[in-house]
């Protein structure tokens, strides 16, 4: 099993962190995992994406033109990386935000309105949490436990109140596939 995903949005909307809790569930799993973030100087505000890789053999390389799984959490990430899903992939994207539909058809989109449905959480920063959430209900890849132990690795110490609302922000974005 080869999974190679990449995570894109705007600094700021936890895509560095979605990439990190699939990299951890992937060491509590004992698979292969590699994870590359790439952001701008200005980080918060500006654009970043990160590319995950998930395996059971050995990784040969982070660099990637194509991916398995893109999640595109703004329009610019949608409008760069939509090309870039291979035949046969996934393309998951907020659809409150992103008002382009993706015209190919040779893969799968989930168009999921993950920042309506975080503003009704109450939070807007879970936005991102709902659609891994529907990414791994679509793809079941990593265990659920799993998910919820690396979300403790990933998220400080002082966040650790808010693993609940992950949780729910999670089955959110699993209602839509399930």
């Amino acid at each position: 099993m080869l999974e190679e995903i990449v995570f894109a949005g705007f600094g700021g909307q936890g895509v560095l962190s979605m990439g990190q809790i699939i990299a951890y569930s992937g060491m509590i799993e004992n698979r292969e995992v590699c994870w590359m973030p790439s952001y701008g100087p200005e980080m918060r505000g500006g654009t970043a994406n990160c590319i995950v890789s998930l395996s059971d053999e050995p990784i040969s390389s982070p660099i990637l033109a194509l991916f398995d799984t893109v999640v595109a959490l703004n329009q610019p990430s949608f409008e760069k990386f939509e090309p870039e899903v291979k035949t046969g992939g996934l393309l998951i994207y907020d659809a409150t935000n992103i008002k382009i539909k993706s015209s190919r058809t040779d893969i799968d989109v989930l168009a999921i309105p993950g920042s309506e449905k975080a503003n009704e959480l109450g939070n807007p920063r879970m936005m991102g949490m709902i659609l891994l959430g529907a990414y791994l209900a679509k793809k079941p890849v990593l265990k659920r436990e799993t998910i919820l132990k690396a979300l403790k690795k990933v998220l400080p110490e002082r966040y650790h109140h808010m693993i609940p609302l992950n949780e729910k922000a999670l089955d959110t974005g699993a209602s839509f596939v399930n």
